[in-house]
Parts: C-alpha cells; structure tokens; sequence
C-alpha cells in the first residue's frame, strides 16, 4: 500500500486526478470503477478540466440506493450524470451503474459480476472511506470475499449520509454494492479521504488489522493500492513521516 500524504484535498486530489489521467492516456480504452459522495466531487470537476478522451473508457459504478429513480437528485445514477459522465465525452453504453430500481435485484446482481467480467475485470478502482470504515456500502462486518449483492445501510451511514436528504429517515435503507471480492480483483485500486472526521478509519485501515470490522483494512492485502489523504485525514497515522519520505524519494521512473 502507497500512502501519500498532501497538504490539503486540493493538492492531494491534483494527485489523484494524475494518477487517473495517466491511466486513461496509456490505456484508452481502460475499466474504471467510480465512486460516488463529496470526496470524488473536486476529483471528478479536475478530470473534466483535463479535457482527456473518454470515448473507449468503460465504468462500473460501486454501488446505488434502492428504490430512488433515476432522476432523484440523491441517486448515484443522477449524481454521475451531473458531475462527470454529462461533461465528458463518455458513450452511454460504457457507463455501468447498479439498477436499484430492478424488480429482481438479485439477479441484477449476479448480472453486474458478469458485466466487468466481460469487460476484461476492473483495472482501476476509485474508492473513498466511511467514518466506519466502509468501501462502497460493504459495511462493517461485510465478507472480505463478498461479491455485488443488497446491503443494509448501518445507523451510522444512515445518519452521515443524511446531510444529502435533510432528513435521516429519508436515507434509503437499502443498495447495492459492488462485494469486497469484486473491488480487489481490480487491477489497481485508488482510495481518497479527506478530513479528520476520517482519520480514525484511515488509521484502521492502513495501519491497524486486516479485518471485516474495518472492510477497507482488506486493502493493506492488494498488490497495487494507493491511498491519497489529506494532512486531517493522515493525522492519527504513526507512519506519516515514512510514507512522506517515501513519497518524496521515488525514482524518477515511479513518479506520479
């Protein structure tokens, strides 16, 4: 696991943004998987900035609520059209994102798992981090080998999410989420986390045991996963000044 610790969420979404852009240059017609909340927000405005050729990418976005049609301000297929996918020059089939609105959810499912394998499998895997340390909506206790299926929203997701409602009872109470198994298969995966309100499930994650308390600690066991935080968020890591050195003396051939 690379750590990279940047100032503020600006620089250290500038990194991310590279990271992501190079991708995509090399690799036109590149799986991305996509995440949804504030946290990608600036990431997904800088990419549209960047001006890059979208015509031959693919995505599959992690996760959906249940029950909100697509054109709730509040759906993820509602957020990705507005804040990414309507600004690039993306072709609609490409773009994959859970049916929360399907009569068989179920078989939903089962049929998003043979979508990416399709696809040739995710080769990069945007992910943020809940309070509690989700990825996705695989919630604490979540398999570490889960694939896509129905999940129920925790309290406390329900009540982080809410500032998106106005009303916690109005949170969903249901998705669906790409499994933990189905993120790391992706080739590469690419987590951000911004503020102090995240930095105890950072710690957790990055420096503490693997385990389905904390689903994004499983991370610590993929081959390729970068992790880009902010100084609130990295402020309880014990490693900081490694992971900094680190960063700072890369070979020239491994430099973001």
């Amino acid at each position: 696991m690379e750590v990279i610790i940047q100032s503020n969420p600006q620089t250290a979404t500038h990194v991310a943004a590279k990271i992501i852009a190079r991708q995509i240059r090399n690799h036109p017609s590149t799986v991305l998987g996509l995440a949804t909340g504030s946290t990608p927000l600036m990431l997904y405005q800088t990419l549209i900035e960047m001006n890059l050729d979208w015509s031959e990418v693919k995505t599959f976005n992690l996760d959906e609520y249940i029950g909100l049609p697509f054109e709730h301000p509040q759906s993820y297929y509602h957020f990705m059209w507005e804040n990414l996918f309507g600004h690039i020059n993306i072709r609609k089939q490409n773009v994959h994102i859970p049916d929360g609105n399907a009569k068989d959810i179920s078989k939903i499912c089962q049929q998003y798992e043979q979508l990416i394998k399709a696809a040739g499998g995710i080769d990069m895997q945007l992910l943020g981090i809940g309070t509690n340390g989700h990825m996705g909506f695989n919630e604490p206790t979540s398999s570490l080998a889960s694939r896509t299926r129905i999940k129920t929203l925790t309290q406390q997701t329900c009540h982080d999410n809410a500032r998106f409602f106005g009303n916690e009872n109005d949170v969903p109470r249901h998705v669906i989420t790409m499994g933990i198994g189905t993120i790391m298969e992706a080739r590469e995966v690419l987590m951000l986390a911004f503020g102090t309100n995240k930095a105890q499930a950072v710690v957790n994650a990055v420096e503490g045991p693997v385990s389905a308390m904390n689903p994004a600690s499983i991370l610590q066991m993929h081959p390729v996963a970068k992790v880009c935080l902010d100084e609130s968020a990295a402020s309880f890591l014990e490693k900081s000044d490694y992971y900094r050195w680190v960063y700072a003396n890369k070979p020239a051939w491994q430099e973001i």
